[in-house]
C-alpha cells in the first residue's frame, strides 16, 4: 500500500460527528507520550497532518484523516498522562469506548506502546478492550531506535509476555525518527482488508 495522499477530514466527540461515507478505518491509539502523531505523519509521508506536541495529552478528540480518498485514519486520544484531570480521563474514555463499541467501519486498530518501558496497566487494559469488542489489533512498539538489537529482543518478550499477545496479534517495531518499520507496519493493516 503507498499512501499518496492524506487530509484532515473532522474531529468528533460524540458518534453523530463521525464520518457516514462508510469507508474503512483503522485507529491509533496509545499513552499520551508514546509517539502517535509522528507515527502517523511518518506513515502518511506528511510532516504536520498530525500536530505533534511537546505536551503530552493534546489530542482530547477523534481526529479522521482520509487516506487515499479510499479509507480512515482514526486518531484516539491519548491516555494515561497524569496532569489530566480524573474527569477529563473519565470523558475521554467514555468517548473512545463510545467509538469502539459500535462502528462496523472500523477494521483495525494499531496500539502503540514505547519499546524501552514494559506495557503500562492502562495499555493492559486497552489491549483488552480492543479485543473484548472483536477487533484486529497490530501492536507498534514505537522508538525503535533508542535500542540495540539485544534490547529489542528483549522488549518484545516483555511486550508479548505483559499484554498476553495472541498468536495471531502483530507486534511491529517502529521508529518515526528513522522510518524503520514503516512498509511493515502498512503491509499488516492492509492485509486481509477489502477497500
Amino acid at each position: 500500500m503507498e499512501i499518496k495522499q492524506a487530509e484532515f477530514t473532522t474531529s468528533a466527540v460524540k458518534p453523530g460527528q463521525y464520518p457516514e461515507d462508510g469507508r474503512v478505518e483503522i485507529a491509533f491509539v496509545g499513552r499520551s507520550n508514546v509517539g502517535k502523531s509522528s507515527l502517523i505523519n511518518t506513515v502518511t509521508n506528511r510532516r504536520k497532518l498530525v500536530k505533534v506536541s511537546q505536551t503530552p495529552g493534546k489530542t482530547r478528540l477523534i481526529n479522521f484523516f482520509i487516506i487515499n480518498n479510499q479509507f480512515y485514519f482514526v486518531d484516539l486520544p491519548g491516555y494515561g498522562y497524569a496532569k489530566v484531570s480524573k474527569s477529563e480521563q473519565a470523558k475521554w474514555g467514555g468517548m473512545m469506548e463510545q467509538y469502539l463499541i459500535n462502528r462496523p467501519q472500523l477494521k483495525k486498530v494499531a496500539l502503540l506502546v514505547d519499546c524501552r518501558h514494559k506495557p503500562t496497566g492502562d495499555d493492559v487494559m486497552m489491549y483488552e478492550w480492543i479485543k473484548h469488542y472483536g477487533y484486529q489489533v497490530i501492536v507498534v512498539a514505537t522508538k525503535k531506535d533508542k535500542l540495540n538489537k539485544s534490547e529489542l529482543q528483549r522488549s518484545a518478550k516483555v511486550i508479548k509476555e505483559t499484554l498476553k499477545l495472541n498468536p495471531e496479534d502483530n507486534l511491529v517495531f517502529f521508529s518515526s525518527l528513522k522510518k524503520e518499520g514503516k512498509e511493515e507496519l502498512l503491509n499488516e493493516m492492509f492485509k486481509d482488508i477489502e477497500l
